[in-house]
């Protein structure tokens, strides 16, 4: 008997609390979809760029993968490897639709990277772990910051309607 010793592949979905990011973000992103932090939309931006609701996209909004909406809070759970597969390839197309990529399979190493530095985000976390991104634009570009919230700690109490997340530990960054 042959036992799959492959560790569980892991990502995060889009997950709503209350109806707070359908007034704060302009395209918020739909419960349960697969999310990424979605950094790179915000590379060239400067501080005049960071006004009303595209601050909030900046500051804290994840990037969803199929409707490319933002949202504050995502969870992580397992992901099947075919469906990494889709993802990376809706993301490529994105690249090409929206930022003038040449091609999808030029598109593609980019993409694939996006998709890895989430599943990198997600391998050592608990499913139902709670994620939180926190950007900033520094001289060197955009920051970002990211939070845990451990599944028996993410009580509905922690969460106002302005996402608090006093109290999360602080875990690492990644810059675009």
């Amino acid at each position: 008997m042959k036992f799959d010793t492959k560790p569980e592949m892991k990502l995060a979905r889009a997950i709503h609390f209350d109806e707070s990011d359908q007034r704060v973000f302009h395209n918020p992103a739909r419960t349960g979809e697969w999310c990424i932090s979605g950094g790179f939309e915000f590379s060239n931006w400067s501080e005049a760029d960071l006004t009303g609701k595209a601050r909030q996209a900046f500051s804290n909004g994840w990037l969803g993968v199929e409707t490319f909406g933002r949202v504050t809070f995502v969870a992580v759970t397992v992901v099947e490897e075919n469906e990494v597969e889709i993802l990376t390839a809706a993301l490529a197309d994105h690249f090409v639709a929206m930022y003038g990529a040449p091609s999808v399979d030029a598109a593609m190493p980019a993409a694939r990277e996006e998709i890895a530095h989430m599943m990198e985000l997600c391998e050592d976390q608990e499913p139902n772990t709670l994620l939180t991104v926190a950007r900033e634009l520094t001289e060197a570009g955009v920051k970002e910051s990211f939070r845990m919230i451990e599944p028996q700690d993410a009580g509905l109490d922690q969460f106002a309607v302005h996402g608090d997340i006093e109290g999360m530990d602080p875990t690492g960054g990644h810059s675009h």
